[in-house]
C-alpha cells in the first residue's frame, strides 16, 4: 500500500498542502519520495511533480518510490499488490517487477507496449507512470478498482490516492481502462488530450475479466439441492485457497513487534465472508502467528435512549456484529483448537465518532451520502484497530492494539453469490434470468460504489487492506458459472434451520469446514451490525447527502 500523487502545472510554485502530505504519509509510513521534472514546450514549460509514500509488504527491503528507470528516466508511482503477471506469480518486490515490464521495449511503439505491460498484471493496483522517451502520462486503476486514485483538472492536473479540503472537487478515476495524458501544447488547452484505453478489447467482458453466465434454464425438472460435496463448493475452496496464499504468506513483521504477534486481521463482523476467510486462513498462516478478528461496535444514541436507566446494559454488546462475532468466534476455536485467535473488541463512543466525523468525511469524499458516512465510518475505526483482545487461551481482555498491517475483507463474496436481498427479489420476478441480471449489474459497479472510498479510509492507519474474493481467477470463476452454482433459489429451504439460497456454494463450504452456526447466519449490512447507521434519527434515508 502506498499514497501516490502527481501534479502538472505551468507553475514552478505550486505545491501540495500540509494537510494533503498528511494524508499521504499516513498511508505509507516508511517512505516518503519526491520527483521533479521540467518539460519544455515552444510555449513554455510544464512541471511534473511526482510523490510517493510506502508502507512496505513485499520483499525483504524497503523499495523506495518513485521509481526511476535508469535507462529511459521514466518513472513509476505504484500503489498496489502485483499478484501475478502474465500468469505469473511475482516473486520479490512487485513495483520493481512492473517498472521493468513498462520500461521495457523500443520507442516506436511504446503506447503498445505500455498497454500490453499494464494489462499483464493481475491484482489491486492504481499507478501514475510518467513515459519519459514519449512525454506521455499514464494513470488508472485496476479492473475491479480495489486502491483509490482521484483526478481534479482544470489549468493543472493533480492525481492523488486521497483529497484534500484545499482543492474542493476531486472526481474518483473511473476504473474502466488505462488513461492517457500528452504533456505537450494541448495540455493548456481546455480540451486536454485524455485518451482512455480499454483494460481489454473484448468488451462483453465483465470488468474486462470474463463474460458473465446468463444461463437461465436449468433441467426439468430441477436437480437435488446442491450440498457440500457439490463439484462448485469444492472449486471455491480451491480458488480461495488459492487467493488467500499470496496475500497472508510472507506478511513482513510488523514493526517493533515480536515474531508471535499478529501480521494479519480480518475485518470480523462473525458473518459467512468474513469468517469463512478466518478459517481458510488458518490452515496457511503458520501457527506461531496469532490471527487478529477485528470487530467493531458503537454507541448509537438512539439505543442508549431506549436502555436508559438500565444501568448492567453494555451498548456495545447490544451491538448484532458483537453477538455474531463473539458466536462466530468461539465456532473458530473449537474447529481451529491450535490457532490462537485474538477477537479485537473496538468500542466507539459517540464522542468519539463526532471528533473524527469531519476527517472521514475528507477520506471518504467524493462519496457523500449518509450511506456512505455509516459504512466509511465502520471500516474507519475497525482498520484503525484499537480496542480490547481477548485471545484463545486467555479469559480477560486486555487494552490492545493490532500490530497487523494486512487487513482481509470479505467483500465481494455478496456480489458474486448472491448474498443480498434484492438477489431473491430479482429471481421471484424473472427467475435465473432477472437473478442473473442483478449479478453482472454489481460485479460491475463494484469499484464505483464502494471500493475506492474504502481503501481510502482504512489506508489512512498505514494498514492494506486484501480483498481475497476479488482475487481475478476467482472473480472469472464466479462470472461464468451459471447462478444456480452459487446460489439455489430452486429450493429454498423449508426449516427455520434450513441453509437459505443466497450465497449457498459459500454457506456450504463454511459447513464443509465445520462451522455450522456460521453457514446459517443471516446477511446484515455493517452499517446495522455495528450500529453506525441512524444514530441521531431514525428517518434518516441512506441517500441524504451529508451535511458537513
Amino acid at each position: 500500500m502506498c499514497g501516490i500523487h502527481a501534479q502538472i502545472t505551468a507553475s514552478r510554485d505550486d505545491k501540495t498542502s500540509p494537510e494533503l502530505d498528511r494524508y499521504l504519509q499516513n498511508r505509507g509510513p516508511d517512505h516518503r519520495g519526491t520527483f521533479q521534472a521540467r518539460i519544455d514546450l515552444p510555449h513554455g514549460p510544464l512541471y511534473l511533480t511526482l510523490t510517493s509514500t510506502v508502507l512496505s509488504l513485499r520483499g525483504d527491503h524497503v523499495v523506495k518510490q518513485p521509481l526511476v528507470d535508469p535507462d529511459t528516466g521514466s518513472v513509476l508511482c505504484w500503489n498496489g499488490e502485483a499478484w501475478r503477471i502474465n500468469g505469473e506469480a511475482v516473486e520479490g518486490n512487485d513495483a520493481e517487477a512492473v517498472l521493468s515490464l513498462l520500461a521495457a521495449g523500443s520507442h516506436n511503439d511504446r503506447r503498445d507496449e505500455v498497454l500490453e505491460a499494464l494489462r499483464a498484471v493481475e491484482g489491486p493496483f492504481a499507478f501514475i507512470y510518467f513515459d519519459k522517451p514519449t512525454g506521455r502520462l499514464y494513470y488508472g486503476r485496476d479492473r475491479l478498482g480495489r486502491r483509490s486514485l482521484l483526478v481534479q483538472s482544470g489549468e493543472s492536473v493533480s492525481l492523488c490516492s486521497v483529497t484534500d479540503s484545499a482543492v474542493p472537487r476531486w472526481d474518483e478515476v473511473e476504473a474502466d481502462g488505462c488513461y492517457e495524458l500528452c504533456l505537450d501544447e494541448s495540455f493548456k488547452s481546455q480540451g486536454k488530450s485524455i485518451i482512455r484505453h480499454e483494460w481489454d478489447e473484448d468488451t462483453t467482458k465483465v470488468s474486462s475479466i470474463g463474460v458473465f453466465n446468463m444461463e437461465s434454464f436449468r433441467s426439468s425438472p430441477p436437480p437435488p439441492p446442491m450440498d457440500k460435496n457439490s463439484v462448485s463448493v469444492q472449486q471455491l475452496r480451491g480458488h480461495l485457497l488459492n487467493s488467500l496464499q499470496p496475500r497472508v504468506l510472507g506478511v513482513p513483521t510488523p514493526p517493533g513487534a515480536g515474531l508471535s504477534d499478529a501480521r494479519i486481521a480480518v475485518l470480523f463482523s462473525g458473518g459467512l465472508d468474513c469468517t469463512v476467510l478466518a478459517r481458510l486462513c488458518s490452515e496457511i498462516v503458520p501457527y506461531e502467528q496469532s490471527i487478529d478478528l477485528i470487530n467493531v461496535a458503537f454507541e448509537n444514541p438512539r439505543i442508549a435512549l431506549q436502555n436508559r436507566g438500565k444501568p448492567d446494559v453494555n451498548l456495545y454488546e447490544l451491538c448484532p456484529d458483537r453477538i455474531t462475532g463473539r458466536k462466530s468466534f468461539a465456532e473458530l476455536k473449537t474447529t481451529c483448537p491450535r490457532r490462537n485467535w485474538r477477537f479485537v473488541m473496538v468500542n466507539v463512543p459517540y464522542e468519539t465518532t463526532l471528533e473524527h466525523r469531519a476527517e472521514i468525511i475528507r477520506l471518504m469524499h467524493p462519496h457523500n451520502t449518509e450511506m456512505d458516512l455509516s459504512i466509511a465510518c465502520a471500516l474507519y475505526f475497525a482498520a484503525r484497530g484499537q480496542g480490547l483482545g481477548q485471545t484463545s487461551w486467555s479469559s480477560e481482555p486486555a487494552t490492545y492494539s493490532t500490530t497487523a498491517r494486512v487487513l482481509l475483507s470479505g467483500l465481494g463474496a455478496d456480489e458474486l453469490f448472491g448474498g443480498y436481498g434484492r438477489h431473491g427479489v430479482a429471481y421471484s420476478r424473472q427467475g435465473y434470468q432477472g437473478l442473473a441480471e442483478e449479478l453482472k449489474l454489481d460485479v460491475a459497479r463494484l469499484g464505483k460504489r464502494n471500493l475506492g472510498r474504502d481503501d481510502r479510509v482504512m489506508a489512512h492507519w498505514g494498514r492494506e487492506v486484501r480483498f481475497p474474493f476479488l482475487d481475478e481467477t476467482l472473480v472469472k470463476w464466479a462470472i461464468e458459472s451459471p447462478a444456480w452454482d452459487k446460489c439455489d433459489f430452486d429450493h429454498p429451504g423449508a426449516a427455520e434451520d434450513d441453509i437459505e439460497p443466497g450465497k449457498r456454494v459459500l454457506r456450504l463450504l463454511a459447513e464443509e469446514l465445520g462451522m455450522t452456526s456460521v453457514s446459517r447466519e443471516k446477511k446484515r449490512a455493517i452499517q446495522f451490525g455495528a450500529r453506525t447507521a441512524k444514530m441521531e434519527s431514525g428517518r434518516v434515508k441512506g441517500t441524504t447527502l451529508i451535511q458537513a
